[in-house]
């Protein structure tokens, strides 16, 4: 799958709250390093991130590629992200905006998310 069509799947997925989807996309030695938390490392770990976004937030963002950097079995993309994000506890909706940087790794030729990290573009007061 281009990687171009793998960020697409990931989009929908995380738009959707779809851990098993998001899950397919990582590979078997991942972390995930979201803003303001340690990273999670491992597919356990993982998954128990996305869950506890999904508890507490429900996205609606789209992602734009900038860079694609390919180094054999490694590739990484720098892309961002906006949208809207819903804050589920407090019915809230705020606008939403990432960096973000993806490193992949090629596993049974299948490229893989094996690294993911954001920071916001827009910080909440």
């Amino acid at each position: 799958m281009p990687i171009e069509n793998l960020l697409e799947t990931y989009e929908t997925a995380l738009n959707a709250g779809d851990v098993d989807a998001i899950m397919k996309l990582y590979g078997r030695e991942p972390a995930f390093m979201p803003q303001h938390s340690p990273a999670l490392m491992g597919r356990e770990a993982v998954r128990a991130g996305y869950e506890q976004v999904f508890r507490t937030i429900k996205l609606d963002v789209k992602f734009q590629i900038h860079e694609v950097e390919t180094f054999g079995d490694w590739q990484w993309v720098r892309t961002s992200s906006t949208g809207r994000t819903r804050i589920l506890a407090a019915g809230l909706e705020i606008d939403e905006g990432n960096n973000e940087l993806f490193i992949f790794r090629r596993e049974d030729s299948v490229w893989k998310i094996h690294r993911y990290l954001f920071a916001t573009t827009q910080p909440r007061a």
